[in-house]
C-alpha cells in the first residue's frame, strides 16, 4: 500500500488498512526521506514548508492516526528513523537539523503522555549509512567545495571510529530489536 503520511487522510487510510489487514496494529514506523541539502540563506519558503510537511507533520499525522489502534491492542512500539543530526547539527543540512529535532522533542513529549496506555516510543538516530541519500549528500558536498567525491568519502569514512559507513541491515537490526518485546 502506497501513502504519503504528510497527509492525514492517507495515514488514517494507511492504519485502517492495516488493522483491517493484520487485525490490528502493534507497530508504526515512520522513516520519512530526508529534505534537500542546503545552509539557511540558500532554502526558500516552499523548501521549508516542504520539509515541514515531509519530516515533522508526517510523524504528527502517523502518529494521531495510529494511537487508536494501538491503545486498543493494548500497547505497542512507535519508532522514527531520524539522524545523528539531532545530536549534533550537520554542517549543510539546515532542513534536517531543524525538523529531525522537533520530532526527537516530540517523542521525547509522547513517550511521557502515551507510556501510561503501554505504548514505547523511541527514535533511531543512525550516523552514516551507505544508501543513496549519502552518495547524493557526498556528491552534493564535493560539488559545492569543488572537489573529487572519492575525497569526500574518504574524509567522511576517516571520521567514523569503525572507519566504515554503517550498513542499512545495521539500522533494521536495531530497529527489530526496539520493537520486540526483548526492548521492553
Amino acid at each position: 500500500l502506497t501513502a504519503d503520511v504528510s497527509s492525514a487522510d492517507e495515514a488514517a487510510r494507511l492504519v485502517a488498512h492495516a488493522v483491517a489487514a493484520l487485525g490490528g496494529l502493534d507497530i508504526v514506523v515512520h522513516n520519512a526521506g530526508g529534505p534537500p541539502a542546503g545552509e539557511f540563506l540558500s532554502i526558500t519558503d516552499a523548501q521549508w514548508q516542504k520539509a515541514f510537511e515531509q519530516n515533522l507533520m508526517s510523524f504528527v499525522r502517523l502518529v494521531q492516526a495510529a494511537v487508536p489502534a494501538l491503545k486498543q491492542a493494548g500497547g505497542g512500539r512507535i519508532l522514527t528513523i531520524a539522524s545523528s543530526s539531532i545530536k549534533q547539527p550537520i554542517p549543510g543540512l539546515v532542513l534536517s537539523n531543524a525538523f529531525r529535532t522537533g520530532v526527537y522533542g516530540l517523542v521525547k513529549t509522547l513517550a511521557k503522555e502515551l507510556g501510561p496506555a503501554n505504548i514505547l516510543l523511541n527514535v533511531v538516530a543512525p550516523g552514516r549509512i551507505q544508501t543513496e541519500r549519502i552518495e547524493e549528500l557526498d556528491t552534493a558536498m564535493a560539488s559545492r567545495r569543488g572537489v573529487d567525491l572519492q575525497q569526500v568519502k574518504k574524509e567522511s569514512v576517516a571520521s567514523i571510529p569503525l572507519g566504515r559507513l554503517g550498513r542499512p541491515e545495521d539500522v533494521a537490526g536495531m530497529v527489530a530489536f526496539l520493537a520486540s518485546d526483548e526492548a521492553s
